[in-house]
C-alpha cells in the first residue's frame, strides 16, 4: 500500500485502495477570510450548528489589514461566524498564513485535515492526509465532521545525489516540470529519497505546499524522527505524546508499494531553478533566465515565508543595499517566525537593506495588496504561483524562485545566482 492509502485505512478502520469512494471523519477543518463567508452561507442553508467547534480553524491571512470596503465586510462576516458558533481556534489579522498557523500548533501525523484553500496539501509533510474543498463542501465538513473522497493514485518521486547549492523550492520546482501542470491531477505526491529523509521540515512543507501546482490533491511524506523532533522542539509535544506517536507511526514498504508512477530526480548536478511566465511548469534552470531585469522581489509565502527562508534570503542581503529600481518586500509567514526573526536581527538586515516588511499574512502573492504589479512589471517571488494576472495588472510578469536567488536577485536588479 502506497503512504496515502495506509493513512485513509487507518482513519476508517478498514484496508482501501485508489479509486474507492469512502466517507471519512475529518480530524481539522479549517477556512480563512477568503473562504470563511462563502463557507458560512452555505451552512446556513444546511445546519444551525457545526459539529465540533474545537477542531475547527479560522484564519484571517488573505487581506491583513483589510485593503478594501468588501474585503472588511468578508471579515465581518467571518468573525459573526467565529462568535456564532464559539470558535476557540481563531487567529486574527498579523498572526500568520493560515498553512503555517496549522503547522505550528495543530498538524499531527496521520490526521485527516480539510482546508478551504487549495494549498491546504502542505501539512502532507507531516505524514497526514490533508487536501483543499471548495465552499459547499466545507460547509458540510463543518456541519457534520464528514466528508467523502475519491482515494487517489500515488506518483512516487524520489530525489537522491547531493548539491549543497539546491534548495527545497529548487527541487519542487524541477518537479513540477518533470509532471507537467496536469500530470498529477486528483493524485497524492509521496516524497522519498536520501534527500527527503535528511530534509528538515520546513523543506518538506516546501515540497508538499507545490503538490496542487501539478494537479496533486496532496502531497505527502513519512513522519520520521525530523518530524517527531520537530513536534517535541517546535510544538512542545510532551515525551508520553511523541512516545505514543511513534507507536503509531506509519511506514511504507516502497519496494511493494502499487504506484501508478515512479519518478527518481538526482540532484547531483541540477542547477538552480527557476519558474518563468506564466506557469509553475515552466521551468528552467537559472543559466537560461540569468540577466532579466525585475521590478520588485517578493520573499514569503506559505511555500518560503518560514524562518529558514528569512535566515537564507539575510544572508545575502547583509551589508549590501537593494537595487534602486528594484521593490523588496519581505513578509514572515507568521507572528511567531516574525518575532523569532526580530530577536536574531534578520529583520534589520532587511530594512537596513531596503526592503519593506510588512504583515504576516499572504501578502502579494494572490494580487490583493502589499505589492500589486502594474503594466509590464516583472516580479521575482519565492511564492508557488506564477499564473497570468496573479500578482497585479495582466501584463505583468512573475518568476518563482529560492530565497538565496530571490535575495541575491534584488540587490543586483536581475535575475542571478551571483553577487560578484
Amino acid at each position: 500500500m502506497t503512504l496515502v492509502e495506509k493513512i485513509i485505512s487507518k482513519k476508517v478502520g478498514y484496508e482501501v485502495c485508489a479509486g474507492d469512494s469512502i466517507e471519512v471523519k475529518v480530524d481539522l477543518a479549517m477556512t480563512h477570510d477568503g473562504t470563511t463567508p462563502l463557507t458560512y452561507k452555505a451552512l446556513k442553508e444546511m445546519s444551525d450548528s457545526v459539529w465540533n467547534p474545537d477542531k475547527i480553524v479560522i484564519a484571517f491571512d488573505h487581506n491583513v489589514p483589510p485593503n478594501t470596503v468588501k474585503a472588511a465586510e468578508m471579515q465581518k462576516l467571518a468573525l459573526e461566524f467565529v462568535k456564532r458558533f464559539g470558535i476557540k481556534k481563531f487567529h486574527k489579522g498579523g498572526e500568520g498564513i493560515c498553512h503555517q498557523i496549522l503547522a505550528e500548533n495543530y498538524v499531527l501525523p496521520n490526521m485527516f485535515v480539510a482546508g478551504g484553500d487549495s494549498h491546504t496539501c502542505t501539512h502532507g509533510a507531516f505524514g497526514a492526509f490533508a487536501t483543499g474543498f471548495g465552499a459547499t463542501d466545507m460547509a458540510y465538513i463543518y456541519a457534520t465532521g464528514e466528508t467523502w473522497i475519491k482515494v487517489p493514485k500515488t506518483i512516487r518521486v524520489d530525489i537522491v545525489g547531493k548539491n549543497e547549492n539546491v534548495s527545497p523550492k529548487d527541487i519542487v520546482l524541477r518537479v513540477c516540470k518533470e509532471i507537467g501542470r496536469r500530470g498529477a491531477t486528483y493524485m497524492a505526491i509521496e516524497y522519498g529519497g536520501e534527500v527527503v529523509k535528511n530534509m528538515d521540515m520546513d523543506g518538506r512543507l516546501t515540497l508538499c505546499n507545490m503538490a496542487i501546482e501539478m494537479g496533486g490533491k496532496t502531497g505527502v511524506i513519512e513522519a520520521d524522527e525530523i518530524t517527531h523532533d520537530y513536534l517535541k522542539r517546535e510544538r512542545g509535544l510532551s515525551d508520553e505524546k511523541i512516545a505514543e506517536l511513534k507507536k503509531e507511526k506509519i511506514t511504507v514498504n516502497r519496494d511493494e508499494a502499487n504506484y501508478y508512477k515512479e519518478i527518481e530526480i538526482d540532484i547531483t548536478d541540477m542547477e538552480e531553478q527557476i519558474a518563468v511566465p506564466h506557469h509553475p511548469d515552466n521551468v528552467k534552470p537559472i543559466s537560461e533566465v540569468e540577466g532579466t531585469e525585475i521590478n520588485q522581489v517578493f520573499i514569503g509565502s506559505c511555500t518560503n515565508g518560514r524562518l529558514s527562508d528569512l535566515r537564507e534570503a539575510a544572508k545575502y542581503l547583509k551589508g549590501r543595499e537593494v537595487h534602486k529600481d528594484v521593490k523588496l518586500i519581505v513578509i514572515p509567514a507568521s507572528k511567531k517566525i516574525f518575532i523569532q526573526a526580530l530577536k536574531e536581527g534578520l529583520i534589520d538586515i532587511f530594512v537596513k537593506a531596503g526592503a519593506m516588511i510588512c504583515t504576516p499574512g499572504c501578502g502579494p502573492c494572490l494580487g490583493a495588496h502589499q505589492g500589486v504589479l502594474a503594466e509590464g512589471e516583472i516580479c521575482l517571488s519565492t511564492t508557488n504561483r506564477n499564473f497570468r494576472g496573479r500578482m497585479g495588472h495582466i501584463n505583468s510578469y512573475i518568476y518563482l524562485s529560492s530565497p538565496k536567488i530571490a535575495a541575491i536577485s534584488a540587490v543586483k536588479g536581475y535575475i542571478t545566482n551571483k553577487l560578484d
